[in-house]
């Protein structure tokens, strides 16, 4: 009866909704791989794998004891960081960049993992020393946790990993407490940054960007501002911009999208996704894609929101963040609005890191789901 009524409060509706998203994008992955069309299906079922794994790791994850685990933050911590310098030593290179281990025929991203990582461990940090959160020294020790794993992952390079974490740290440093003369510190801050970041780029000698970024990043950026100055790599863009123009309402139907089944879109079945549904599914499409995941989103803050350990309410709302960034930033990149990071879109795009790192995030959750509800009737 209690495993019963246990599964009972499970939040149904958020999982319904996860694992239909992660469906249409084998659908969209299958058709972004030209299945249709008799090539291989190696991209395809591998996709089924990696989310038939991943609803497996978050039914297992809603089960574990959190608070057990919390007090091994440290050590997970540094496994997380292991993980990041071994990525550097014996990690596999692939065009231009080294961010996979090989296990066997098996790779994995631990750049993807430290996402999920990090939301947990930083909350951890945060809870303990929540009631000054807002010393400096406290917030600098707090900051610094966090930019260690982003320096480490910078040397891949992976800068949509790093922003990523980014995003969780002002998430949650929000939700603890943060003083608003903090946040406007760090705008004051930020805002000439990225204003000096523009300029370096747009220079024809640039004064430290190329020190910081890599050639292909400033390239990525470059082109964003100045797309007329290099019409070669604003090609992914161009494509991506007219593939989800010509869907119109629509969409001209699954393996009916000329320039995906025409291989003219770049790296369909992953950060351009998003390019597939508009030309396949059309307006419609996407605004129901992004309605999934806004569903998704709101279901987690209701999670934080009803959660009364800010510790557990601090997890939620740095899985929050995660996915809406990450949501954020790939239709932005496929519409244009932003330049090419190389993001993928949650529960959608294709690879088994990201999808197991998302799948967890939804573990906890869910977990939290049924802590409260547990509290709630210990408390009847």
């Amino acid at each position: 009866m209690i495993r019963l009524n246990k599964y009972k409060n499970l939040d149904w509706y958020l999982i319904i909704a996860v694992v239909a998203l992660s469906i249409f994008g084998i659908i969209c992955i299958g058709s972004a791989t030209h299945i249709n069309l008799g090539e291989s299906r190696s991209t395809y079922y591998s996709q089924i794998v990696w989310v038939s794994v991943g609803v497996i790791i978050m039914f297992i994850v809603a089960n574990v004891n959190l608070e057990f685990f919390s007090n091994f933050y440290k050590y997970i911590y540094i496994f997380n960081i292991i993980l990041l310098v071994a990525v550097l030593l014996i990690g596999t290179e692939a065009n231009g960049a080294t961010r996979w281990i090989y296990f066997g025929p098996v790779g994995i991203q631990p750049s993807e993992f430290s996402k999920i990582i990090i939301i947990f461990t930083l909350a951890k940090v945060i809870d303990k020393n929540r009631q000054r959160i807002n010393n400096k020294i406290i917030l600098v020790e707090v900051c610094l946790f966090v930019l260690i794993p982003i320096l480490l992952i910078q040397k891949q390079p992976s800068l949509s990993a790093s922003l990523v974490l980014f995003a969780i740290l002002a998430v949650e440093l929000f939700v603890a407490g943060l003083d608003y003369k903090y946040i406007g510190i760090a705008l004051a801050i930020v805002v000439p940054i990225i204003l000096f970041i523009v300029w370096d780029v747009l220079r024809e000698d640039p004064i430290i960007i190329d020190k910081i970024l890599r050639p292909h990043q400033i390239t990525r950026i470059l082109t964003f501002l100045r797309p007329e100055a290099d019409p070669d790599n604003y090609y992914q863009t161009l494509k991506s911009i007219s593939a989800i123009g010509s869907g119109q309402l629509m969409g001209k139907g699954l393996y009916e999208g000329t320039l995906n089944q025409l291989s003219y879109l770049p790296e369909p079945y992953n950060d351009f996704i998003f390019s597939v549904i508009g030309e396949e599914f059309g307006f419609i499409g996407c605004v129901s894609v992004l309605a999934v995941q806004f569903f998704i989103i709101f279901r987690c803050t209701l999670t934080a929101l009803n959660c009364r350990d800010k510790f557990l309410q601090l997890v939620a709302a740095g899985i929050i963040g995660m996915i809406a960034f990450q949501t954020f930033v790939n239709t932005g990149v496929a519409t244009g609005m932003l330049p090419n990071t190389g993001m993928s879109l949650p529960f959608v795009s294709y690879g088994g890191s990201s999808m197991w790192t998302n799948m967890a995030a939804i573990g906890l959750i869910l977990n939290i789901n049924l802590k409260q509800s547990k509290s709630l009737f210990e408390e009847v």
